[in-house]
């Protein structure tokens, strides 16, 4: 066997070494975010055949590839979790199939593009997993593929038409679910034209016969385009609103914008984790990404020395893998500048570089070929590149472990506070201490942990962050009695405001219920209004606390019992009076050393001894609770005019 064909069945492997040191390092501790948990309830409830009604009004296109994956792969996060590791690996080895046909005699320099194509540091939503591999993977993977039997079909003459028709194929679903893919029509004209620049010298020639080849993609490419514009425009479309159609976009923010997307896009995102790990440095997650640089960039300086594939080195690579990329960069950005959504990278707004991943990977590639031309150093500087990129991935995961981790927190929390709850409930908060979910992704488990036996089509319980959606349609106002109508797909919360309950967790500290009876306007003034604002609608009486259900989700385990627990369920105790079982919580707690991460959390055992006769215990914690935070004062003062006044109370029934 050569050494081209050895280096040449090496390559799969490490296109999957790299996807799990990249991706799969963390797995276990990743989970549902953002729309996965609206999906995966659907898929619970609903069964796979609900994601067709759900997308008829969105993406009608997406609900057949939703039906497939969620038959084949229950709502668990792990599945999912392994699901987009395969996923991104057959992704990559079609991306490396497309670009070995259009530069068929650069081979080193399309197996780093295929590599940085894997683990491209400006997208970071990888774990966003049964949202995205549905919504852009799968669409993405049956364009890559369409591109692929496109340059297969020109080089092998052969096997012209038969390869012309598996590309026309694949090029429908690779471009007709999702409107992010609908600048790819002219990159595909470019590949062509690459292809044929080989085989033709004359310039005439080449742009003739490159359009004549293009013509049939041409026209799927317009027909997309015309559906596009007409479900957007004109049809039952009920999403983002498409901005360049109301108000058309100037020249002066139409260069701005390439600017932007080629600089954050095509050179900023290759070395933004040197940053991300200079502002933690010695977090163990930063010294870990270090060292898995360090690791990555000494494996592929060696593998990519062996993989001598004799490619030709002629700058002409260089030059047409920057005009390609440009054009996919910009051609990539269009969809998101058409709706007049920002690009903005470490957030969830950074998914729609999904469709700049090709010509991102490319334009750096072709910089480093035309830039550097010793052969070693373009091996050292590609290496970094590949290394820099997969620790951003692994810091990526990382992020995504924490807020899972807080996710969890919140879960199990609420249970304990909340052991059921009256059907038709709100809940309300200003913000959660999570980055990646939204009101509407916790009214999906709250709704399977609550209602697990659901079976209709109006939702029994909604989650509302008042900071997001008050003066919407959504949360007109505060107003007792004001209607609140939320759909989460194929189901609708029906409620009202008179009808809620009022949460708050700040980021140290524990979930708790906020009650209007307890003087919380005053205890927690210091919040935000939007939290303060809500306090008056709580109705603690909506929960069911002798409730024998126990409301969970069925792949997360009980979570150990420290001060969250014991301080939850003071909480629920103070809601039925059971001042001793507070006292008795608090004794057990701070015998295994826990105490609060907030202290505020100090007010309900202060509360409970004081309650309990223990008063010179009482005005202990509470010289405690005010010494670490001056702002517990006002919430003290509350403890203690309710504790005056029903020992007042007990006095007068007494006599």
């Amino acid at each position: 066997m050569s050494s081209d064909q050895r280096n040449e069945r090496s390559v799969p492997l490490v296109f999957l070494i790299t996807t799990i040191i990249a991706y799969g390092l963390l797995l276990t501790k990743t989970g549902f975010y953002w729309d996965d948990w609206p999906f995966a309830w659907i898929a619970r409830f609903h069964g796979p055949a609900g994601f067709i009604p759900a997308f008829e009004g969105v993406r009608p296109f997406l609900g057949p590839i939703f039906f497939v994956t969620t038959s084949l792969i229950p709502p668990v996060p792990m599945y999912w979790q392994i699901f987009a590791l395969v996923i991104r690996f057959v992704a990559v080895l079609s991306a490396w199939f497309a670009f070995s046909q259009v530069w068929a005699q650069h081979r080193q320099q399309t197996l780093v593009a295929s590599l940085l194509f894997l683990v491209f540091p400006a997208y970071s939503q990888h774990w966003v997993a049964l949202t995205h591999i549905n919504q852009e993977w799968v669409s993405l993977i049956f364009l890559l593929l369409s591109y692929s039997f496109t340059g297969y079909a020109l080089r092998n003459p052969k096997y012209f038409w038969s390869g012309t028709i598996i590309a026309l194929v694949l090029m429908v679903p690779g471009i007709f679910p999702t409107e992010y893919f609908v600048g790819e029509g002219p990159l595909r004209f470019l590949f062509i034209w690459i292809i044929v620049r080989e085989q033709t010298d004359d310039a005439k020639q080449r742009i003739l016969r490159s359009a004549k080849l293009w013509m049939p993609y041409l026209f799927i490419w317009l027909a997309d385009i015309l559906w596009l514009f007409y479900f957007y425009t004109l049809g039952n479309y009920d999403s983002y609103d498409v901005d360049v159609v109301r108000e058309p976009l100037s020249l002066l923010h139409i260069l701005v914008t390439i600017g932007e997307t080629i600089w954050k896009v095509g050179m900023y995102a290759w070395g933004q984790i040197l940053l991300a790990v200079g502002n933690s440095i010695t977090t163990p997650s930063s010294l870990l990404t270090l060292v898995l640089i360090g690791v990555a960039f000494t494996f592929f300086v060696y593998y990519l020395r062996r993989f001598d594939m004799h490619s030709d080195e002629t700058k002409m690579f260089a030059v047409t893998a920057i005009l390609v990329g440009i054009a996919g960069l910009i051609l990539g950005r269009l969809p998101s500048l058409a709706a007049g959504l920002p690009l903005k990278l470490q957030s969830s707004w950074d998914r729609f570089t999904i469709s700049m991943m090709l010509g991102g990977s490319l334009f750096i590639v072709g910089v480093v070929d035309l830039l550097v031309r010793n052969r070693r150093a373009r091996i050292y500087v590609f290496a970094l590149l590949i290394a820099l990129s997969i620790g951003q991935q692994f810091f990526n995961a990382n992020i995504f472990r924490r807020d899972w981790e807080k996710q969890q927190e919140i879960y199990s929390q609420l249970a304990w506070r909340i052991p059921d709850m009256e059907p038709g409930t709100l809940l309300i908060t200003d913000q959660l201490p999570v980055d990646y979910e939204t009101d509407l992704s916790f009214t999906a488990p709250l709704n399977w942990m609550y209602a697990p036996d659901y079976n209709g089509s109006d939702l029994p319980y909604a989650f509302l962050y008042t900071e997001k959606r008050l003066g919407t349609a959504t949360l007109p106002s505060l107003s007792p009695d004001t209607p609140i109508s939320l759909g989460m797909r194929a189901a609708t919360f029906n409620g009202s405001t008179s009808q809620a309950i009022v949460i708050h967790m700040p980021k140290s500290g524990c979930l708790r219920v906020l009650d209007p009876a307890l003087g919380d306007e005053v205890t927690y003034g210091r919040e935000s209004r939007y939290l303060l604002n809500a306090i008056p609608l709580s109705r603690p009486d909506l929960i069911v606390v002798d409730s024998e259900q126990t409301p969970k989700l069925p792949f997360l385990s009980e979570p150990e019992h420290t001060w969250c627990y014991y301080f939850t369920k003071a909480e629920l105790a103070r809601q039925t009076g059971d001042w001793q079982k507070i006292v008795d919580l608090y004794n057990e707690a701070t015998s295994k050393g826990y105490e609060p991460g907030d202290p505020f959390e100090w007010l309900v055992f202060i509360e409970g001894q004081a309650m309990t006769g223990h008063t010179h215990f009482a005005q202990q914690l509470a010289k405690t609770a005010i010494d670490s935070d001056p702002r517990v004062v006002k919430g003290v003062c509350q403890v203690w005019k309710r504790v005056q006044t029903l020992t007042l109370s007990a006095c007068v029934g007494g006599d």
